[in-house]
């Protein structure tokens, strides 16, 4: 191996790595230098999702990417940002009956029903959260030089920053499973809410949290940046705006033993209203942002 080659650049066939950067401790970025002087720039998130447009025209032709992200079957980032669309509407109609009853005033047992509603939301959250980190689980196979078979159901590089907000989200979402499954029983008294519906949404709603925060991160390649040119950008700070509110939810959703002055229930339906419009919109600029599908992975700098 020539002297000062990264050993990744030599199992990719990319020339001498001459930049890197990233939130410690992690690299999201880097810059190599091919023999004829050209240079080619390696991003974390690129990797993982295949995304194969340059990062600073993406959202300036946000128009043409829309045409493109119509109908993508075949990319799989495609599917989980419309799966995750799909948890984050229904999660949204749940609030929307929950703050303003009369929507549901025509349906018997309606608390149940609003309750059955959020944990059908919950199961697209947990199959796109899964789907994602399957797709970690496996460009992180690649850029470690690990053959392709078999294929890594879950993997472990907790080395790498997508894949480590990856594996935070998933088990976030089958813990809201299990809240929002409990929200279903009848007649629990107020420390057996907090056992089995406040702790679960408390402590997915934290994972939550951390996963936004390196997804975020992850394209900012520093612990903060203000990148408003770069649609993936976006993705990522409407997401950790979605992780906020929803833990802001979840804090308010705590039953204490005596009855408060304030509406808490009202108030962390507003805030998992907001945590799901976050979502939704992230969710959605996913599908520009997985287009046009064809480009390489690397783009050219």
């Amino acid at each position: 191996m020539i002297p000062g080659q990264d050993p990744q650049a030599n199992r990719l066939r990319l020339g001498r790595l001459i930049q890197s950067s990233g939130p410690w401790p992690f690299t999201t970025r880097r810059v190599y230098q091919n023999p004829d002087q050209s240079q080619l720039v390696w991003r974390s998130r690129d990797h993982r999702k295949s995304l194969g447009v340059k990062r600073a025209s993406r959202l300036g032709n946000l128009r043409g990417l829309l045409c493109f992200s119509l109908w993508m079957p075949r990319q799989l980032n495609w599917w989980i940002g419309l799966i995750f669309a799909l948890g984050s509407l229904l999660f949204i109609l749940g609030s929307c009956m929950s703050l303003v009853p009369t929507l549901a005033s025509t349906w018997p047992q309606a608390a149940s029903r609003i309750n059955l509603i959020f944990f059908a939301g919950s199961i697209p959250f947990t199959f796109a959260a899964y789907l994602q980190l399957f797709q970690a689980a496996n460009a992180s196979q690649v850029l470690h030089g690990r053959p392709q078979r078999p294929v890594p159901l879950i993997g472990w590089f907790p080395q790498d920053i997508g894949w480590l907000s990856c594996a935070l989200q998933f088990p976030g979402t089958l813990l809201f499973n299990i809240n929002t499954f409990n929200a279903m029983l009848p007649s629990l008294g107020w420390l057996r809410q907090d056992l089995k519906i406040w702790a679960p949404d408390a402590l997915g709603s934290l994972l939550f949290l951390l996963s936004g925060y390196l997804a975020f991160i992850e394209t900012c390649h520093a612990h903060w940046a203000w990148k408003p040119a770069s649609l993936s950008w976006w993705v990522t700070f409407i997401n950790l705006l979605g992780c906020i509110g929803f833990m802001i939810s979840s804090l308010f959703a705590f039953v204490p033993p005596w009855t408060p002055r304030l509406d808490i229930a009202a108030l962390s339906s507003v805030f998992t209203l907001l945590g799901a419009v976050g979502f939704l919109i992230g969710s959605l600029l996913m599908l520009p942002e997985s287009a046009p599908a064809t480009l390489p992975s690397l783009a050219r700098h």
